[in-house]
């Protein structure tokens, strides 16, 4: 496995990422972004992990769950919350971490929410964030922390629109200190 993993969100120009649990935009090109870099491995025999807190697993739509192809884990503080045959609960990120070592993992993608996110973008390991920037301002009520300070950007893709909403795919790597 990689020693450092990377985060992947999609946020409007307020930094929104959703609100009451859901997406507040439909974008089948982030969409498919998303998958890609989540699913995509060098080695055929190794998959990628993907990580989010609980309430982000509650807002895949079941028919959609798990996300095909990777492995899901599902943070959350309840020992006894519930998740399907092949899906992996931990109660943290340094946890989750330490258990991944074991497995055929390639990389590993934190993928929400906002507490999630919270704790990734300081983490000593993270290595890049993969950031859909939506041009736009939504109402939302739950957001991705404030990260400039934290990260460069090395890369942006052309502006592109989709049902009338610009957004453009930006990756960032940490600053590193020193």
């Amino acid at each position: 496995m990689n020693d450092r993993f990377g985060i992947v969100v999609a946020c409007d120009l307020n930094r929104g990422i959703g609100k009451n649990n859901q997406l507040p935009w439909r974008l089948s090109a982030d969409l498919k972004y998303f998958k890609q870099i989540t699913s995509t491995t060098t080695e055929p025999k190794k998959y990628n992990a993907v990580i989010m807190g609980r309430k982000t697993w509650e807002s895949i739509p079941p028919q959609h769950r798990p996300l095909p192809n990777r492995y899901n884990i599902v943070l959350t503080r309840n020992p006894n919350y519930p998740v399907p045959q092949g899906v992996f609960r931990f109660a943290s990120l340094d946890e989750t971490f330490e258990k991944l070592q074991e497995g055929p993992i390639e990389q590993v993608f934190i993928i929400g929410g906002a507490e999630i996110y919270n704790q990734a973008i300081q983490h000593e390991r993270i290595g890049f964030l993969h950031l859909t920037e939506i041009r736009h301002r939504y109402d939302c009520d739950t957001f991705f922390p404030d990260y400039k300070q934290f990260f460069q950007l090395i890369s942006s893709s052309e502006i592109q629109s989709e049902n009338g909403i610009e957004f453009c795919f930006k990756v960032y790597k940490p600053n590193l200190l020193g």
